[in-house]
């Protein structure tokens, strides 16, 4: 389980908390789901982290940020893994996924949120590019 909590969690940056706390809400699903329901949410945490990290990449490339290869190589490395567990769910394989739901992803998810994701808040904030994370729309940078 992730709660989240504003003073914690929230980076001051609307579209990324908005993702962030979509993000952290599918997670508790998926860890209160039973095994028929589960498949479904992680196809949606699937769908969710695609866009969010696309989404992510979008605002790194239009503010110049410098750390851009580390961050969204950290996107890759965790998508990567949800691939790979996706296909083993969708074979009705739920142990691994829900293990790493439970364990991994929420520490991955902490970590990430307090240094990658709160230095480009800061940097979003820094060049005055906060504003244009309500603009414009998603590059498809992951597949």
């Amino acid at each position: 389980m992730i709660d989240w909590v504003d003073a914690v969690h929230g980076l001051g940056i609307d579209e990324m908390d908005h993702t962030h706390r979509e993000f952290t809400a599918l997670v508790n699903l998926l860890n209160e789901a039973d095994d028929a329901d589960f498949a479904a949410l992680f196809g949606k945490l699937l769908d969710h982290s695609r866009q969010h990290f696309s989404n992510e990449g979008r605002l790194m490339r239009i503010s110049r940020f410098p750390a851009l290869g580390e961050h969204e190589g950290e996107h890759h490395r965790v998508y990567g893994d949800l691939v790979q567990m996706n296909r083993a769910v969708q074979r009705g394989r739920l142990m691994l996924a829900r293990a790493y739901v439970r364990t991994g992803l929420a520490e991955w998810f902490s970590l990430h949120l307090a240094t990658m994701d709160s230095a480009l808040a800061a940097h979003l904030k820094r060049t005055g590019e906060s504003k244009v994370a309500m603009k414009g729309t998603a590059l498809p940078v992951l597949s």
